[in-house]
């Protein structure tokens, strides 16, 4: 069966600052490699924000956040339909980050993050600020993708804000998938996607599907970080895994998730 395919999670780039991967220096990469990869796997479309880590090259957090983000804008200009673009917010920014989710309203754009806390150096004491962003991103039917770094911090975002779509990305190991499962029985917003740590233990997705049903686990890869043809064989291989479920997990949540 051809499967078509939506990589959920991935940062492309523009500039090398941009540019994730460990082992840059041996994979000849670019923005146009970029596509030349996910073309050559068969994925058809990406979404994702640009990140980050070099927070001294900006005068301030926001500068950094607003430049991934028109480089993200450049990037889908460059690319056309097949690369949906995530922006990022800031809770330490709340009126900038305001502006920025009704901006990029107004422009099409719904996805939200990945959000990394560690990499744009959030405070401890960004839950009430965030709070304050998502209720204006759930006015317009957002999404938001979190990176997995606290569970806690995923419990009190869910638990707050039952009216937007909250992805937490990377299953992460057996500990960390039983929370995933816990939230997303506690609260129907919550969805996974597949990207990072976890995937490759044999019995993961078996057990996330047993557990939760297909129709809320996304695929992704967290290109250029990690190898997207791992993942798409970590699913499409799979013999514990039915093709009916390949296939929304491969495409039809994320079109139904993402309006496409």
């Amino acid at each position: 069966m051809n499967f078509e395919i939506i990589d959920f999670h991935t940062h492309p780039f523009m500039l090398r600052e941009q540019n994730i991967c460990n082992h840059i220096d041996f994979c000849n990469m670019s923005p146009d490699s970029t596509l030349s990869v996910f073309r050559e796997l068969k994925i058809s479309t990406i979404c994702g924000s640009v990140v980050c880590f070099k927070n001294q090259m900006f005068p301030t957090l926001w500068e950094k956040v607003r430049c991934n983000n028109d480089t993200a804008m450049e990037l889908k200009q460059r690319y056309g339909d097949f690369y949906i673009p995530g922006f990022h917010i800031h809770p330490g920014y709340v009126e900038e980050s305001l502006a920025e989710i009704r901006s990029m309203h107004e422009k099409g754009v719904h996805l939200i993050g990945e959000l990394v806390p560690y990499i744009d150096g959030w405070t401890d004491d960004c839950l009430d600020n965030l709070s304050v962003l998502l209720k204006e991103a759930a006015k317009y039917n957002m999404v938001v993708s979190f990176h997995t770094g606290g569970h806690d911090f995923l419990d009190a975002m869910a638990e707050r804000h039952r009216d937007i779509a909250i992805v937490a990305a990377h299953p992460g190991e057996c500990d960390s998938v039983l929370r995933h499962i816990a939230r997303m029985k506690k609260y129907d917003n919550c969805y996974l996607d597949l990207s990072g740590t976890g995937l490759f233990r044999y019995g993961t997705l078996r057990r996330l599907i047993d557990e939760v049903g297909a129709d809320r686990i996304l695929f992704g890869s967290d290109y250029p970080t990690c190898n997207p043809a791992m993942f798409i064989g970590g699913v499409m291989l799979d013999p514990l895994i039915r093709d009916s479920e390949k296939e929304k997990i491969f495409s039809l949540n994320a079109k139904k998730l993402l309006s496409l």
